[in-house]
C-alpha cells in the first residue's frame, strides 16, 4: 500500500481543536506557532510517507540478522534512512534545548511519532525507545550522566534501550535476579541476562545506553529491592566518546510478528560496568518515567496501525469487485462494482475513521496536558495535567 501521512486532520486538530496557539505566553509554546508546525507536518509527511514506508515490507520480509560476534545487521535501508531522520532533526523535536534539543511542546512530537509509527513500526521503535532512556536520565541522572549521555541521545547519534524482562519472570519485576556488585571506583559490575529488549543491538548508531534494573547485594526482596543502572555498550572515555567494549552482548534474536526489521535481543551482562543512576532501591519509580512513555507509545502505535489498516481497507474497497450496488450499477462498463458501494463496507469504514480521528485527538490532548504539567506557571494547571496524565495515560494504552 502507499502510505498518505495525516498532515491535515493534525493541522485541524492541533490548530482548531486543541487551539495550540492560545498557549503561545509560554516559554515552551514560544516557537510552536502554527505557521511552524504546519511547516513540521508537511515534511513529517514527506519523510515518512517517501522514506520510511517504502522500507516496511523490506524490514518484514528481510528482517535482522544475528552474527556469532554478538552483532545484529538491520535490513536493508534501515541504515541510510536512520542517517536521515538524524540529519533531519526529527529526534530533537521535543527535548531539551540545553542539550541540543528544539524544545517543542511534546504534542508536536506525537504527530511526527504516529506518521512514523504508520509508515513503519519496526523502524520507529529505534528511536520510540531511545527518546524513553533520554527522559528517565534527564529526570534522575546526576548532572554528569546527564553532560555524557543527553547530547548524544537528542540527536540519535547513541541509541537507547530498556532492560527489564527476564527469562523466568515477565511483569512480575520482584522476580527479577539480575545482580549488582558495587565496585571501590563508585561503579558497579552488573550480571544476569535479560530478554524482549527493544533495539538492544543494531547497527545504526555508534554506541548504545541500556538502562538496566538489577538489585544490589543485600538490597530488599521484591520490587522495594530494585535500583536501576545505565550500561553503556562501550564505555565513554574522558572526552565522552565510545571507548572500551563493555562486557554486555546480544545472544541472539527473538521474533515478534509484524515487526521483524526491529531487533528485539537476548541480552546477556557479564559483569558489565553500570553506573547507578537515581538513588539505591528506588529504580523501579524512575524506570517508570520510562514506562509512562512506553504507555502513551502503545496507544499511539495503536493509532498508527489502526491508520494504516484504514488506509488499506478504504483502497481495497474501491479496488475489488463484487455484487452490484443496492442502487443501480456504479460500473457499468465492468463486471461488478467495487464493494465500496455497499452499505455495510461503507459503514465498517466510517466507524474506523470515526474510532481512529476521534482517538487521535483523545491522545493529543492527553500529551497536550502533560506539556502544560511542565510548561505552565500556574501550579493549579501543572497540578491539572498531572492528574489528567495519571489517569488518562493507562486508559490512552489500554483502549488505543
Amino acid at each position: 500500500m502507499t502510505y498518505q501521512a495525516p498532515v491535515r486532520d493534525y493541522a485541524f486538530l492541533l490548530r482548531d481543536v486543541l487551539q495550540l496557539e492560545r498557549y503561545a505566553n509560554l516559554p515552551a509554546f514560544a516557537d510552536a506557532s502554527m505557521e511552524t508546525v504546519d511547516a513540521i507536518l508537511e515534511e513529517a509527511g514527506k519523510f515518512t510517507s517517501e522514506v520510511l514506508a517504502p522500507l516496511n515490507g523490506v524490514g518484514d520480509k528481510e528482517g535482522c540478522t544475528w552474527s556469532p560476534d554478538f552483532t545484529v545487521k538491520t535490513p536493508t535501508g534501515f541504515k541510510d534512512a536512520y542517517a536521515k531522520l538524524v540529519e533531519g532533526g526529527w529526534p530533537a523535536l521535543g527535548s531539551d534545548p540545553a542539550y541540543g534539543g528544539q524544545g517543542l511542546p511534546n504534542v508536536v512530537n506525537v504527530a511526527f511519532s504516529e506518521m512514523s509509527s504508520s509508515a513503519n513500526m519496526a523502524f520507529s521503535m529505534y528511536p520510540g525507545l531511545t527518546h524513553g532512556c533520554y527522559s528517565a536520565i534527564h529526570v534522575g541522572g546526576t548532572q554528569e550522566q546527564k553532560d555524557m549521555y543527553l547530547p548524544k541521545l537528542c540527536s540519535f547519534q547513541w541509541a537507547g534501550t530498556m532492560n527489564l524482562t527476564e527469562p523466568h519472570c515477565g511483569t512480575d519485576l520482584g522476580l527479577l535476579r539480575t545482580k549488582a556488585v558495587p565496585q571501590a571506583d563508585g561503579t558497579y559490575k552488573i550480571t544476569g541476562q535479560k530478554i524482549w529488549i527493544s533495539g538492544g543491538e543494531q547497527d545504526l548508531t555508534e554506541n548504545i545506553v541500556h538502562l538496566v534494573l538489577a538489585r544490589i547485594e543485600g538490597a530488599p526482596a521484591g520490587v522495594r529491592g530494585i535500583s536501576l543502572f545505565i550500561v553503556p555498550k562501550y564505555i565513554p572515555d574522558a572526552n565522552g566518546a565510545p571507548g572500551e567494549r563493555n562486557s554486555v552482548k546480544c545472544v541472539g534474536l527473538e521474533e515478534k510478528m509484524g515487526i521483524h526489521g526491529n531487533a528485539t535481543c537476548v541480552i546477556s551482562h557479564e559483569e558489565a560496568t553500570g553506573w547507578l543512576i537515581g538513588e539505591e532501591n528506588a529504580g523501579l519509580k524512575l524506570m517508570f518515567v520510562m514506562m509512562n512513555e512506553a504507555r502513551l507509545g502503545v496507544g499511539l502505535q495503536g493509532i498508527a496501525q489502526a491508520e494504516a489498516a484504514y488506509q488499506a481497507a478504504a483502497t481495497f474497497a474501491k479496488e475489488r469487485l463484487q455484487g452490484r450496488s443496492l442502487t443501480g450499477p456504479k460500473n457499468a462498463d465492468g463486471p461488478a462494482d467495487p464493494i465500496i458501494v455497499h452499505p455495510d463496507v461503507r459503514r465498517m469504514l466510517m466507524d474506523s475513521k470515526a474510532i481512529i480521528e476521534g482517538g487521535r485527538a483523545f491522545m493529543a490532548w492527553t500529551a497536550l496536558h502533560g506539556d502544560l504539567s511542565h510548561a505552565s506557571p500556574d501550579e493549579a494547571v501543572q497540578q491539572k495535567g498531572r492528574d489528567y496524565m495519571a489517569l488518562m495515560t493507562p486508559v490512552v494504552k489500554a483502549f488505543l
